[in-house]
């Protein structure tokens, strides 16, 4: 895995608030695609692969619905969050109904925006951890779904914390794995005692792991860890 930039396809008919959109997410990290309405946002869809859709309901040519319509018949598992003026029952059932995974009313603080497509993006590479069975770890195979480790012919089995925790390493390989997210995911609630015994496990792993020096587990100030490894995972 790289730590290549999300990209995100922005479809907003409002040329200000677009580019107000565009702007913001890009100094947050983000690749912002912003199209002006449905037909350019579905034509940039089919060109290119896009982790994460932000559509307006309201636009011209093709509105927010029809083009969430036509992406899922390409792709049924990329996010998608509408951003509307409308506010009626009726509209946000239809958004949902379609395959919204989730719907800010206008106006909203681009803070919220923010917090809803990390949340997202958070829920996607927890699914994804699960989906991977096997992954390469630098000279290691790991088998989470036997909770097994092998290096060079030697296999350790794993405890079912070990096994977690290193899932969620592999799964994002080379990039962050947030503190707090790992500790929702694992142990459901990051108390203080939960976290300290995250420690712990984050050590035995690093013990597991010490025999291939170009594998560690390093920590991220404030953030969280992360494991690097010169494989990527395998499926």
């Amino acid at each position: 895995m790289t730590d290549e930039k999300v990209k995100i396809l922005l479809c907003e008919d409002d040329e200000n608030l677009g580019m107000l959109l565009r702007e913001y997410l890009q100094t947050k990290g983000y690749d912002a695609d912003l199209q002006p309405d449905g037909e350019a946002g579905f034509k940039a869809f089919s060109r290119n692969k896009y982790d994460m859709c932000v559509f307006d309901v309201m636009m011209p040519k093709k509105d927010g619905f029809a083009l969430a319509a036509d992406v899922r018949s390409i792709n049924a598992e990329v996010p998608i969050i509408f951003l509307t003026a409308k506010s009626m029952k009726e509209d946000i059932l239809q958004g949902f109904k379609i395959g919204a995974d989730d719907y800010l009313s206008k106006p909203f603080s681009m803070e919220e925006l923010l917090y809803r497509i990390e949340s997202i993006l958070r829920r996607v590479k927890g699914k994804k951890a699960k989906d991977v069975v096997v992954y390469n770890i630098g000279a290691f195979l790991f088998d989470s779904q036997k909770q097994m480790l092998t290096f060079e012919g030697d296999t350790k089995k794993l405890t079912t914390k070990e096994s977690e925790l290193l899932n969620l390493l592999a799964a994002n390989a080379n990039s962050i794995l947030e503190r707090n997210f790992a500790l929702k995911t694992i142990w459901v609630d990051d108390n203080y005692f939960n976290a300290r015994s995250m420690d712990v496990y984050i050590t035995k792993l690093r013990k597991l792991l010490k025999d291939d020096q170009n594998v560690a587990i390093i920590n991220i100030h404030g953030k969280g860890y992360k494991l690097i490894t010169p494989q990527i995972p395998e499926v």
